[in-house]
């Protein structure tokens, strides 16, 4: 900050921003996203008994022409390679009753790679990426575009299909804990 704003800052009675508000760190980032609610969604990818997939809340719209959506995915993640490599991935909604699933692709029992998927019946749409045959709503994508940022990829998504039961409450996600909301 220059001595200029510094002396204009003490003129007027105020502090400097930094005086007053502490750098943001990595926990104090975490702690204030936590405030977000967000739609629990199964992001998936692979063919055959080569699939995995994971518990995400970084899903939103890009855009509806043509219907394209995005997804923040940590490349240290264990489905990660399959996104990629594959090219496709399906985002499965997941209903308020479906908390089992969002933790097994959380990896909170343990489960990795193909055991995530059981108990649940999976089917494929245009791209050949697993979807959850009773998500709330599913987007079958083909991999648009990749932007490498830090840790994490945004990956972008063109939408090929689209597969759901709708009908039922979501599952949300806030400040660590699940839950659902009921339209009023």
């Amino acid at each position: 900050m220059s001595l200029d704003t510094l002396l204009a800052l003490a003129a007027a009675g105020l502090e400097p921003w930094e005086e007053r508000h502490p750098p943001v760190t990595n926990d104090g980032f975490r702690g204030a996203m936590r405030h977000l609610a967000g739609a629990v969604s199964i992001v998936t990818a692979g063919l055959g008994t080569e699939r995995n997939g994971l518990t995400a809340t970084s899903v939103v719209s890009l855009s509806a022409d043509p219907p394209t959506v995005l997804v923040c995915v940590n490349r240290s993640a264990s489905a990660w390679p399959l996104l990629v490599r594959h090219a496709h991935f399906g985002i499965n909604v997941l209903a308020a009753s479906q908390q089992p699933i969002a933790d097994r692709f959380a990896g909170r029992n343990g489960e990795k790679g193909e055991a995530r998927f059981a108990g649940a019946r999976w089917i494929q749409l245009a791209s050949g990426a697993p979807i959850l045959a009773d998500a709330l709503v599913a987007f079958d994508c083909t991999l648009e575009e990749r932007i490498q940022r830090h840790s994490h990829d945004i990956l972008i998504g063109r939408v090929q299909a689209l597969h759901g039961v709708g009908g039922t409450d979501p599952l949300l996600y806030w400040r660590g804990a699940y839950g659902a909301i009921r339209p009023t």
